[in-house]
């Protein structure tokens, strides 16, 4: 069955769909024994050869999901040019190759997705913006439930206290308050930097992020710098993510149209 090559690419696990595009533009994809550098192009995986960044694709790979808790000040790819850590340094000695969905910042910890599951990830990165994350977040100072309310609406997004993740009785006050809390903040990705804009501007500038939850992921229960390999239900609650955010997309359509008529 004839595909387009990025498609073929990315299913294989060799790269993510997006990076399968930039390795067809650059000249580094052969079909058949000849370069490729067109993007439309298709190609068939039960009969052709193809060839991306020197490495032969081979249809049906196992299909691998992990969800790894990463340290901070890693790198959330596979290779960094500076020659910083990468997730790589966490799965050393696991034999498929995977590659990250999304991004979590360099002074970040927590949850990161990764798959060789090419479709999936497009397909979650297609609705990226739209997917519920988690984050517990450690401010300078304390915020007051008024300012978890005020905040959190300006912000777009819930706030609330939480049990401090790393808080002992040292490093506490007199009298048991500690110096800093934990928040627990539900929100969309497109958020983060204008939570961050907001408590920097009013004197409460984020000190710690780490992200707990991402669609219907967790985190808890794998160490720092461990990963865990996803059961049967977890893939098909994420495999489930374009159908609903589809079904989503095409009612809130629905509704706007039965808006401007009855307008």
């Amino acid at each position: 069955m004839q595909e387009r090559l990025q498609k073929i690419i990315a299913r294989a696990g060799i790269a993510s769909r997006r990076h399968a595009e930039q390795l067809i533009l650059s000249g580094q994809v052969r079909v058949n024994g000849h370069v490729v550098t067109e993007l439309g192009t298709k190609a068939d995986a039960a009969q052709d050869r193809i060839e991306a960044a020197g490495r032969v694709v081979k249809e049906q790979e196992r299909r691998v999901y992990l969800v790894l808790n990463k340290p901070p000040e890693i790198v959330s790819s596979m290779a960094d040019p500076e020659g910083r850590k990468t997730l790589k340094n966490c799965l050393r000695g696991f034999p498929e190759r995977v590659y990250p969905v999304g991004n979590l910042e360099y002074t970040a910890s927590g949850l990161v997705f990764l798959t060789n599951d090419g479709d999936l990830a497009a397909e979650m990165l297609k609705h990226w913006g739209e997917l519920e994350q988690v984050y517990l977040v450690k401010v300078k100072g304390i915020l007051t439930l008024e300012e978890l309310e005020r905040l959190g609406k300006e912000i777009g997004v819930r706030m609330k206290t939480v049990r401090q993740p790393d808080a002992t009785r040292r490093r506490a006050r007199p009298g048991g308050q500690a110096r800093n809390y934990w928040y627990e903040v539900r929100m969309r990705d497109t958020k983060k930097d204008e939570m961050r804009n907001v408590l920097f501007r009013e004197g409460h500038p984020i000190e710690k992020l780490q992200r707990i939850g991402l669609a219907s992921l967790t985190v808890e229960s794998v160490p720092l710098g461990r990963y865990r390999v996803l059961d049967a239900k977890e893939i098909a609650a994420l495999q489930r993510i374009g159908h609903r955010q589809g079904t989503r997309k095409k009612e809130s359509e629905t509704q706007r149209q039965r808006d401007r008529r009855e307008e």
